[in-house]
């Protein structure tokens, strides 16, 4: 019985109880309305609900008596075979052992699909991560969101939302003088500009260009010079970063060009809307966004007084740009050195009528610090200044770089030891999850050599301990990638799958799918190769979700 069908099965047992408590209070009832979840403590049941407490002062009733009256119906319903009482009115629910088991063939069957659903097919996602300045390498920073945000990406899709990763390329503005300036440097022989870029990848940038522009470029005037090393090497630069990205498993639906909203009037267009709806003044001859009306510590001006657009400009054409393209959920992943931004963002989103934290969202990230001999990470061998992606992918590899990066909470510092990641054992944590993952499909490999296969399922006969814990976390899969999907958070795929995997090894210490010496092939290791299938499934497919493979051998 999946948790599907234990909702449906408890919501109409309590419908029709809490009607008769009180008229009308049955009709409204939804599944919704129904906590239903795994105990923490697997010795109180396969699930616990605590909807006799929920409703008890809606119908009037003692929630311990309400509780008890649901479950002696409860316990009447086919696949349930135990329903107990704790405390004030919790409700204990154990389920046969046919009816838990059953679930091993239903992961086998719907293979890559178990997990999925189509519960956000209303809602149309633009997810904006990376977004680095073309002006170096990807540091670890950017590194963390590639990561976090293409494993969002992937599970915001198999809950049936339609996502468009987007990349928003900053080609504007005084970082890109200054890059340029660096790039000329590199190239004429002099010392790094005090406020430019350092590393060797300016020297190789400024050696590209040089050759790549048709004619002598050193004939141009300083102008022309310049404009000729900014376009050709941000050119050179971006093409690196997208490189690197496809390498680490990461690509965008769409690079959206910070320039083009300059050029295109966007900017124009968005003070307009937003002037049409009263929230735009003018005052000491510039262009001001009331803002404090929704919620800023102050007003934000959007053109200066000389005519030039302020950085919010770029904003608030860009965000209404997202919702003219059909996006009703913007999603955007920021440094923690954003973090000032988000109240000024989500007045922007109130202004021009949208809802705040639905419309638009903001996610923080923090920084990442590489460990290595107990001692910090500090400098790149190419960028001279931070730690790379390419650093981090040279030293790991991309599995164990995106596993680590994903694995905690995208909101705490992070500190990854290099040593723990280079290691094949069970200490590091990408190898404990794949071994598990290349164990189910050595055991399925025993089990052909020693003619056990999948023409017979008995689910009543696996009822050993850790095959229940083992088909309770099975279970829990796809709830896992909802709720991860829900709150914005891959990481907690990471964590059910390091649990799942030692569910697994366990189960595989102590029950058998290929039998010993003489022993007769039996339907009980028939059932228990569907079991070690279903995990092997559940396993793929929650790595899938992190964009990190999964091994057959290792």
């Amino acid at each position: 019985m999946n948790p599907d069908a234990l909702s449906e099965a408890l919501l109409a047992v309590i419908a029709p109880l809490a009607e008769a408590r009180r008229v009308g209070a049955g009709e409204g009832l939804t599944v919704s309305d129904l906590v239903l979840e795994r105990p923490k403590n697997r010795d109180h049941g396969d699930w616990a609900s605590n909807a006799a407490l929920k409703l008890s002062k809606t119908i009037g009733a003692n929630p311990r008596e309400f509780a008890a009256e649901i479950a002696a119906r409860l316990g009447e319903v086919d696949g349930i075979a135990s329903v107990e009482v704790a405390g004030p009115g919790f409700i204990n629910i154990r389920l046969a052992a046919a009816a838990a088991g059953a679930l091993a063939k239903t992961i086998v069957e719907a293979g890559a699909a178990f997990g999925t659903n189509d519960s956000r097919a209303d809602e149309v996602i633009n997810l904006e991560f990376v977004s680095a300045n073309p002006t170096g390498p990807i540091h670890l920073g950017g590194t963390r969101w590639a990561a976090v945000g293409d494993s969002l990406a992937r599970m915001l899709a198999t809950q049936g939302a339609a996502v468009t990763r987007e990349y928003y390329f900053n080609d504007h503005g005084a970082q890109i003088d200054r890059f340029a300036r660096s790039l000329i440097a590199a190239h004429e022989g002099r010392p790094t500009p005090e406020d430019g870029y350092g590393g060797a990848y300016i020297h190789d940038i400024a050696r590209r260009v040089a050759l790549a522009y048709e004619g002598d470029i050193d004939d141009l005037e300083p102008a022309a010079k310049q404009e000729a090393f900014r376009a050709i090497g941000v050119g050179f630069m971006f093409n690196e970063i997208k490189q690197s990205l496809h390498e680490f498993g990461v690509d965008f639906d769409v690079y959206f060009h910070e320039n083009d909203l300059h050029d295109s009037g966007a900017v124009d267009r968005a003070v307009e809307r937003l002037r049409a709806l009263g929230h735009i003044y003018e005052a000491d001859g510039a262009t001001w966004l009331r803002s404090t009306d929704f919620g800023d510590d102050k007003d934000r001006v959007v053109i200066k007084s000389d005519g030039q657009p302020a950085y919010i400009s770029g904003d608030l054409a860009y965000y209404l740009d997202k919702r003219e393209r059909g996006f009703n959920r913007c999603i955007i992943m920021l440094g923690a050195d954003h973090h000032g931004y988000v109240q000024r963002l989500m007045a922007m989103c109130a202004a021009f009528g949208d809802e705040p934290y639905v419309n638009l969202q903001i996610l923080i990230g923090q920084m990442v610090n590489l460990v290595k001999d107990g001692q910090p990470m500090r400098m790149s061998k190419r960028a001279g200044t931070v730690v790379t992606l390419e650093d981090l992918v040279e030293i790991v590899g991309t599995d164990a770089a995106r596993y680590a990066l994903v694995r905690s909470s995208a909101d705490s510092n992070l500190d990854i030891d290099l040593d723990v990641l280079q290691k094949r054992t069970n200490d590091n944590p990408v190898f404990y999850v794949q071994y598990a993952h290349a164990r189910t499909h050595n055991v399925g490999r025993n089990a052909a050599d020693s003619g056990v296969d999948r023409s017979a399922f008995a689910p009543e006969l696996i009822d050993h301990e850790t095959e229940s814990a083992l088909l309770g976390a099975l279970q829990e899969f796809p709830r896992i990638v909802a709720f991860a999907a829900e709150v914005r958070e891959p990481h907690r795929v990471a964590r059910y799958l390091e649990e799942l995997a030692g569910l697994y090894h366990r189960w595989y210490d102590s029950c058998r799918v290929t039998p010993l010496g003489d022993e007769e092939v039996t339907d009980l290791h028939r059932t228990r190769l569907w079991l070690n299938d279903a995990t092997g499934q559940v396993l793929r497919n929650g790595l899938g979700l992190l964009g990190v493979s999964a091994p057959e051998r290792m």
